[in-house]
C-alpha cells in the first residue's frame, strides 16, 4: 500500500472533525491527499486548521450540495445517526445520504466509501438496520464503483461504548447485565477502522469488508475484562432486558445523555454484532486496555453533548 499520493487528488469526507472521520483524514492528509470536509458544525475548532477544506451540509439544497463535492474524486460517507433526536431520525437521515449519493454521482466523484453496520437487513425488525440496508442497495444501484465498510463495535480514546461501560464500573459497586450475557461482540480498533477507510480510496472494485477485530467477546466477557483492567469489581447482577434498559433510561436523564436505545440492546441481544469472517482489523482490545487502563473510564462520552449541542 503506497503510503503518499503523488497524483494529490481530492477525498471529500464527512463528518472529518468526528470520531472515525477524525482518524480517517489524518490518514489521507498523511499520504498526500487534499481533504475537504461536509459538516454540520463548520465553525467547530479542529486539529487540521487550513489542511482541510470546510462546507457546511447543504442536505436541503441539493445543488450547493453538489458544488460541495465538485473536484473531489472520491467521497467517505460517515454520516448517520445513532438515535432519533429532535428534528433528527433515522428517516431523515436515509433521505439525506440519498441527497448526498446522487449529489456525489452528479459531480463526477468516482468512487464511494460508505461506513455501514455489520448485519444491515431489509428484515430487521430495527429502522437503523433497515435503513443501513436500504442505503447499501441505493449506492449498489447507484453504478458507482464503491465500498462499504461494516462495523460492529469501534474502540478507541473517544469510543463511547466501551468507555461508558468502564466509567460506570468506576463510579457504581453493581453492574447489570441485560439478559444471559452470552450475546457476542466483536469490535475493532479505530485507527484500523481509518485503515480500511482510507485503504479503499485506492481500490477499483466493488467491495463489501466486515470492519472486525481479531477478538470475540460475549458482552459478560467484556464487562469483566474492562473491570479488570480499570482495577474495579462490581458485583454483575443479570437483569430482565427491559430493566437493563430502563437502569439507562434512568442514568441518562442524570447524565443529559442517551446511554443506549432500545434498538441498540435488540441489536446487541440478537448477536448482531460479532460477524463471522477473518478479522480485518489486528489491533486486539485486550492489549489495547492493558496500555489504557489508566484512561479509558475517567470521562463519561456523551453521545449528545458531541453531536447536538
Amino acid at each position: 500500500m503506497n503510503t503518499a499520493n503523488s497524483s494529490a487528488e481530492k477525498v471529500a469526507i464527512t463528518g472529518a472533525f468526528s470520531y472515525t472521520g477524525k482518524y480517517a483524514t489524518r490518514l489521507l492528509l498523511g499520504r498526500g491527499y487534499n481533504v475537504r470536509t461536509l459538516t454540520f458544525h463548520p465553525q467547530r475548532k479542529n486539529e487540521f486548521g487550513a489542511q482541510v477544506e470546510v462546507f457546511p451540509y447543504h442536505f436541503e439544497k441539493p445543488e450547493q450540495l453538489e458544488q460541495s463535492l465538485r473536484g473531489a474524486t472520491c467521497l467517505i460517507n460517515t454520516y448517520w445517526v445513532r438515535f432519533p433526536l429532535g428534528h433528527s431520525n433515522f428517516e431523515i437521515a436515509v433521505d439525506n445520504t440519498l441527497t448526498l449519493f446522487h449529489a456525489a454521482k452528479s459531480a463526477g466523484i468516482r468512487r464511494i466509501i460508505h461506513v455501514s453496520i455489520a448485519n444491515p437487513s431489509f428484515h430487521a425488525p430495527l429502522a437503523y438496520y433497515r435503513g443501513k440496508a436500504q442505503l447499501e442497495r441505493a449506492l449498489a444501484d447507484s453504478g458507482v464503483p464503491h465500498t462499504i465498510l461494516r462495523p460492529a463495535v469501534i474502540f478507541g480514546h473517544e469510543d463511547i461504548l466501551i468507555n461508558n461501560i468502564a466509567w460506570f464500573i468506576r463510579h457504581l459497586p453493581v453492574f447489570g447485565i441485560p439478559g444471559n450475557g452470552l450475546y457476542r461482540i466483536r469490535p475493532i480498533y479505530v485507527e484500523d477502522m481509518a485503515k480500511l477507510v482510507a485503504n479503499s480510496v485506492e481500490q477499483h472494485a466493488n467491495e463489501i469488508i466486515d470492519a472486525v477485530g481479531p477478538e470475540v467477546f460475549t458482552f459478560e466477557e467484556l464487562v469483566r475484562l474492562i473491570a479488570a483492567q480499570v482495577g474495579k469489581s462490581p458485583h454483575m447482577v443479570h437483569l430482565p432486558t427491559v430493566f437493563a434498559y430502563l437502569s439507562t433510561r434512568l442514568a441518562g436523564l442524570f447524565l443529559g445523555d442517551v446511554v443506549l436505545t432500545w434498538q441498540e440492546y435488540q441489536g446487541l441481544m440478537s448477536n448482531l454484532l460479532a460477524p463471522e469472517g477473518p478479522a480485518t482489523g489486528p489491533t486486539r482490545l485486550t492489549e489495547w486496555l492493558s496500555h489504557n487502563r489508566e484512561a479509558v473510564g475517567r470521562q463519561y462520552a456523551s453521545e449528545v453533548a458531541r453531536h447536538f449541542r
